[in-house]
Order: structure tokens, then sequence, then C-alpha cells
């Protein structure tokens, strides 16, 4: 087994008491941040090293260490082999500084996108840019006129929408 699936099978564990389950996340949440708050202060020298050097380096397990890049990974520049992490597995921290805020918001991880540091990396006007993007970007919005019950249905059937396509709506 990985050290990938080791995490997903604690941290998404089904039989794992609740509580527990909980603390288990909120302590990994603050020691996130605490690995965060560290790679913002320098956002572009990439951290290299082994997950257990870099487990080491930011006070995790080399469990948390797996989650960790589990989290980064879709921001991160050049993505690691995550499904087959050992504890000497050679990873990358370098990633895009913009992804990753944008990424941190659509987890809705205030805690994290709301750090002070990213006040030194964009100036507030970009930041919030950055967010209404991320949220637009998951927005639905709706082509064309919208179809009114009592309008011809769209199917070409000649009733009327309420009577045919939109009957069961």
């Amino acid at each position: 087994m990985s050290l990938m699936s080791d995490w997903r099978d604690k941290a998404y564990s089904q039989t794992m008491d609740k509580g527990k389950l909980q603390k288990l996340w909120q302590d990994y949440f603050q020691k996130e941040k605490g690995v965060y708050e560290q790679l913002l202060k320098d956002p572009d020298t990439e951290v290299k090293g082994t997950v257990k050097e870099l487990a080491e380096k930011y006070e995790l397990t080399t469990l948390e260490m797996a989650g960790f890049l589990d989290g980064i990974q879709e921001s991160l520049k050049t993505p690691n082999e995550i499904e087959e992490l050992e504890e000497d597995s050679e990873v990358s921290l370098g990633f895009d500084k913009e992804m990753l805020y944008r990424n941190m918001v659509e987890a809705k991880a205030d805690w994290l996108y709301n750090l002070p540091e990213w006040d030194e990396i964009f100036p507030k006007e970009k930041q919030e840019e950055l967010y209404k993007l991320q949220k637009a970007s998951h927005t639905v919005r709706r082509e064309g006129k919208k179809i009114g019950r009592n309008d011809p249905c769209p199917c070409g059937s000649g009733k009327k929408y309420k009577n045919c396509c939109g009957k069961d709506l």
C-alpha cells in the first residue's frame, strides 16, 4: 500500500468514531495552515525533498504529508506522482501562486486564502479578482431566452411548454 492510500483510508474512514475523525481533521487543518504560512513567506523558492524529509521539516507525520501533497497537487507547477508515494519518494512543492489561491477558494478553505502572507504576494485587489474568477468559474449561466410555461414547446410539437417537455418539471 502507498502512503496516499493509507492516508485516504484513515482520513476518510467510514468506521472511525465521528468525534475522532473530526479531531483528526481539526488537527490536520491547523498543521496544514502552518505549512502554508511557511511556504507563502518565500513563494518563489521551490521546496524539494523526500516525503519523510518534508514531513520532518514541517513537523508532520508522513501520512499527514501525504494528505498535504494530495491537497496541493492541483496547484503544483509540476505534479508529483502521489498515488505511489513512499517515505523516500522525491517530491516538489513548487506551486503556481494564482492557482493555489484559486484552489483554496474553491475548497472553501478561508483559513488558508485569508492568511496574511497572501498580502505580501498579491495586493487586495488581485486577491479579490482571483476570488471572483474562481467563484464565477463554477457559476452556470443559462444561454438565450428563458422558456415561459405558456410558450410553444421548443421541441416543435406545437403544444405549450407546460403541457409537453415542461410537464414534469
